[in-house]
């Protein structure tokens, strides 16, 4: 998932110091390589953990509307985990609210988060923090839910070209799954509300679904069928991206595994300076005196533990 942020600061205290995430890869937006481009995700830096933030300093907070996501769903280890998530974001006065074994809360710009414990086996993707004990701590994505006003429009493209399968998750709603052989994730649908959906901090900008390097072209091959419009393949230096938006007016990405974030930076050391690809390393200068500089607290609490 990537999202959109007023303050890169603001944002790694809370998702590097709050939640525990890693910051594992400190870049720039490569459409706008004056903008951040922040990488959150587990120890490694494995797909299905990665959130990311581009920087807008000052953009006003967003809102989620009709063809937008609007909550990020995270699995935890158990309801233990839930109670301690309650208590750790209560005593620095997040709200939160649990239900049906759920917990939700809200980022400080208003992306909406909920942690559940999953019903799949999949292999935990967890990073390390001092203050959160490894069984408690998250572990990695179970989906997305997006507002749409039609549900149906989409359902030929995710189930037929996709593959996505599907379940019903009540009231005549449907929840996807895309899976491949080590993992999964879920993709569903809610009513929206009436006001309009406003791009801002605090909403997502798109939602990206990996694929192996082998397969990537042939995916968007099935897009172009499909009558969608997706980019030409786009070199990311960390992975190659398709970019389109699903019928409901949700922005997809299609990813490949590959290369990853250590192609250029150990992983002992992964997020710590600033990484830019080789084709805009010529920017350097201009970019660093652009960017505010970040302090990531995980790594004083680190020094501490």
């Amino acid at each position: 998932m990537t999202a959109i942020t007023a303050d890169a600061q603001d944002n790694v205290d809370f998702y590097a110091g709050v939640l525990g995430l890693r910051l594992v890869k400190k870049t720039v937006n490569q459409d706008n390589p004056t903008v951040y481009h922040l990488f959150y995700a587990d120890e490694k830096g494995d797909p299905g953990s990665d959130l990311t933030f581009f920087e807008y300093p000052g953009i006003p907070v967003g809102r989620a509307g009709d063809g937008m996501v609007h909550r990020i769903v995270w699995r935890v280890g158990s309801a233990d985990a839930l109670d301690f998530w309650a208590g750790r974001l209560g005593e620095r006065e997040v709200q939160t609210d649990r239900m049906d074994g759920r917990l939700r809360f809200a980022d400080p710009e208003g992306l909406e988060h909920e942690l559940l414990v999953p019903e799949v086996d999949d292999e935990p993707l967890a990073a390390e923090h001092p203050e959160i004990p490894a069984e408690h701590a998250l572990q990695g994505f179970d989906g997305v839910r997006a507002y749409t006003s039609d549900p149906d429009r989409s359902a030929e493209l995710l189930a037929e070209t996709l593959e996505f399968s599907s379940r019903d998750q009540g009231e005549g709603g449907v929840l996807w799954e895309a899976r491949g052989e080590r993992r999964g994730s879920t993709y569903a649908y809610d009513e929206p509300p009436a006001q309009t959906g406003l791009q801002g901090a605090g909403t997502v900008h798109h939602v990206a679904w990996a694929s192996s390097v082998e397969e990537h072209e042939a995916w968007r091959d099935r897009v172009v069928e499909a009558g969608m419009r997706p980019t030409p393949v786009i070199d990311r230096f960390y992975f190659r991206s398709v970019y389109f938006r699903e019928p409901s007016g949700v922005l997809f990405e299609i990813a490949t595994l590959g290369p990853g974030f250590t192609v250029d930076e150990p992983l002992e050391s992964l997020g710590e300076k600033l990484s830019l690809p080789p084709f805009i390393e010529h920017m350097r200068e201009e970019i660093e005196a652009k960017v505010r500089p970040i302090t990531n607290p995980r790594a004083g609490l680190s020094t501490q533990a």
